[in-house]
């Protein structure tokens, strides 16, 4: 089982726990009234016709609440699996002991092997097991899962409910970036479940999961969609999460959150938790981002993914008046790789991009969702806020790489010292490049030193970033870094900062000094 951990308050931490587990989940799901079939073509020379379940119809929320869900559950549990995975691992205990077993003192607490007792060898690797759910997608044997369910796995084996034949599945393709993955096991006549469109989830929603937690057998919980579209928990770099009370816990990994039609509406994915168990906050990948990934793994084998070329961040309130920017809108651009779409088309540093392809964009999370699930060579319109004043920009997106390119500018000179309070500078050299994985373009001035009590680092500075612009103007190196902040003469500077491989905007304000 994987986690995660982040503070949830000044009061103490909570765990995000991904629900892969000894154990597997089973799910529950019910085909609709209002269902029709998706023909999913793998690939334009490949004549294999994956057909989908899908009801996109708004759940019937008239109707008063069911006594008893058992009908629902009847009908769908058939329709989930369980995932067995097995991988061999080296064993860190994997050694020759006979130096260790031939010491007096050993054998004295330990006894002699030789008498029957401990072997001289432990084996080198050691085969590990995990287990989950998966999700009956199609009658011929396509099934939906966690990808951390079956990552690094040797064998994945699949069992139907009520049915003791164990199945050997394929692994079709894996997104870690959502945590989907597709398996295919060879059996027929299956039924497959329904596929529900979750951008018309809300929050109140009753809804059930349905899996195996603990190992303990086929389990249902119920509870209500406390939320939708959570993200920031850095759990994946793609979260658009649906989060429930239902009881979830590990052994749920890869099981359905099903709404009362009986349709799927989420993959159960993670869990937030102090104590590793539930505590009433799960959280579910929405069907529509899954069921966009699943498309494009049956279709193309892989997961292909818009790339614009920037890198965003939230605009926060002390960034909004200095971009002139309206509360609940747009996504700030830190900066604009080279070659890319957004570069090509005309955006810069500074730009608030604040609708893609009509539609509005809230915050960077928004963007971000909006241009992984676009076309490489779609052309769309962007709406851009830019000194106050809005502009439209037409975009042609790429395709995203393996690996990000690396964008920026570069410097050298020196002004060792404090400029900022608590804040040294220096120019970059190829010592801090190399300290720091700098890219060998980037220019501006290296915080070498910064005190944990200044405004700076409480604004999120630290050292290794740097420093490219103060006051929206560039700077080249330590020494135009110093002269640009005597200029402002202000208690209050927007600086543009590199960190973590891209740029974002930081306000550091040191009125609000300690």
């Amino acid at each position: 089982m994987k986690r995660k951990s982040f503070p949830l308050s000044n009061r103490g931490h909570v765990m995000v726990s991904l629900l892969a587990m000894v154990g597997a989940g089973v799910i529950a799901l019910s085909l609709s009234s209002w269902i029709w079939s998706w023909p999913l073509a793998l690939s334009a020379t490949d004549p294999t016709v994956v057909t989908l379940n899908v009801d996109d119809a708004t759940l019937r929320r008239e109707s008063k609440l069911s006594a008893s869900f058992a009908p629902v559950v009847e009908r769908v549990a058939p329709s989930v699996v369980n995932v067995f995975s097995t991988k061999m691992a080296r064993n860190p205990f994997g050694r020759d002991l006979r130096p260790l077993l031939d010491d007096p003192l050993f054998r004295r607490f330990f006894g002699d092997p030789s008498d029957g007792g401990a072997p001289r060898q432990i084996p080198r690797m050691q085969k590990q097991q995990s287990l989950g759910s998966g999700v009956i997608v199609s009658k011929d044997g396509h099934i939906l899962t966690n990808n951390h369910v079956v990552d690094g796995a040797d064998e994945v084996k699949v069992a139907l409910l009520g049915n003791k034949r164990e199945y050997t599945a394929k692994v079709v393709g894996r997104d870690p970036k959502t945590d989907i993955a597709v398996l295919k096991i060879d059996a027929g006549d299956l039924p497959p479940l329904t596929l529900a469109a979750s951008d018309k989830v809300a929050v109140g929603d009753v809804v059930l999961a349905v899996g195996n937690p603990f190992g303990l057998g086929q389990t249902v919980t119920r509870g209500i969609v406390s939320a939708t579209r959570r993200g920031g928990m850095g759990i994946e770099e793609y979260e658009d999460f649906i989060q429930t009370d239902a009881s979830i816990n590990p052994g749920n990994s890869g099981g359905a959150l099903v709404d009362t039609d009986g349709r799927l509406v989420g993959i159960c994915t993670a869990i937030l938790s102090r104590s590793g168990g539930n505590q009433g906050v799960g959280f579910a990948v929405p069907m529509d981002l899954a069921r966009n990934v699943m498309e494009q793994i049956l279709k193309k084998g892989r997961v292909v993914r818009g790339y614009l070329g920037v890198s965003i961040q939230d605009v926060s309130p002390e960034l909004r008046k200095d971009f002139s920017v309206p509360e609940g809108r747009g996504a700030l651009i830190g900066g604009v790789t080279d070659g890319g779409s957004a570069a090509d088309a005309g955006l810069k540093s500074g730009d608030v991009i604040v609708e893609f392809d009509g539609e509005p964009v809230a915050d960077s999370r928004d963007l971000k969702l909006l241009v992984g699930q676009a076309a490489p060579g779609a052309k769309l319109e962007l709406k851009v806020l830019r000194d106050g004043k809005e502009k439209s920009f037409s975009v042609t997106l790429k395709e995203m790489p393996e690996r990000l390119d690396e964008a920026a500018s570069t410097g050298e000179e020196s002004v060792p010292g404090e400029v900022l309070r608590g804040v040294a500078l220096a120019d970059i050299d190829d010592v801090a490049r190399q300290q720091f994985d700098l890219p060998s373009t980037l220019k501006g001035a290296l915080i070498s030193a910064i005190d944990v009590d200044s405004a700076a680092f409480d604004a999120g500075l630290r050292e290794g970033n740097v420093i490219q612009e103060i006051n929206r103007q560039p700077v080249a190196n330590a020494q135009e870094t110093a002269a640009a902040i005597r200029k402002a003469n202000d208690k209050r500077l927007v600086l543009l900062v590199w960190s973590q491989g891209g740029s974002r905007f930081v306000v550091v304000d040191e009125s609000k000094e300690k």
